[in-house]
């Protein structure tokens, strides 16, 4: 059987995990932390990154945008890229958006609140919470309200990996006790609500849940 290995509240594993369910993928997974990972593991994914798959086969395939398109190719129902050319450009860009973006902006109050005080025994530096909440993620949140508008996914009226990866991060936000404000990004607040309740993401945020208890 494939495995996936990370650790579940990363919002790469969970994109991954996503995808898992959203197409009924039976996998494995192996505990990987992302900080101080060994050697032994970045024989498998170079970069030292998670998460990393190891196919049926064996081989390893490191980094979340490159597990999503191998997972559409070996199990391509429900496809979860869009199939006409500009649909999957802009898919592609709401990916690295997600990833690279998102991910930081969000994944701040996550780092500060959760990981720090829960499994590094450190002090929360609510200044660099403050940053992100008031500097780094207006733009951004401003940004891609606007481009949600009154749509209930973000590419070609289906859910695609556009939507697994924007909302992934905002998922690591809620469990620093962050919340969208619907009074200044309503758009943005509605969608993720409705996000929120898709069960594959209702899955992995009950599955995650047990880890903070």
């Amino acid at each position: 059987m494939p495995t996936c290995h990370g650790v579940d509240p990363s919002p790469f594993v969970r994109k991954v995990k996503v995808i898992c369910h959203e197409k009924s993928i039976a996998h494995d997974s192996e505990a990987v932390f992302p900080l101080g990972v060994s050697d032994e593991y970045k024989a498998i994914s170079p970069l030292g990154k998670i998460p990393c798959w190891t196919t049926d086969s064996g081989r390893n395939i490191p980094d979340s945008s490159c597990i999503g398109q191998y997972l559409e190719k070996t199990h391509p129902e429900p496809s979860l890229y869009p199939s006409e050319a500009e649909d999957l450009g802009w898919a592609l860009f709401l990916e690295e958006y997600g990833d690279s973006m998102l991910a930081g902006a969000c994944g701040t109050v996550f780092f500060q609140r959760v990981v720090r005080p829960k499994f590094l025994n450190e002090t929360t530096d609510e200044a660099a919470v403050k940053e992100a909440l008031e500097v780094t993620q207006p733009p951004l949140f401003s940004w891609l309200d606007k481009e949600i508008g009154k749509k209930e996914f973000l590419v070609g009226n289906k859910f695609s990996i556009a939507d697994i990866a924007v909302t992934s991060p905002f998922v690591n936000m809620s469990y620093g006790q962050e919340h969208v404000d619907a009074s200044k990004y309503p758009n943005l607040a509605r969608y993720l609500a409705g996000m929120f309740e898709r069960p594959s993401f209702k899955k992995c945020m009950e599955a995650e849940a047990a880890l903070f208890a």
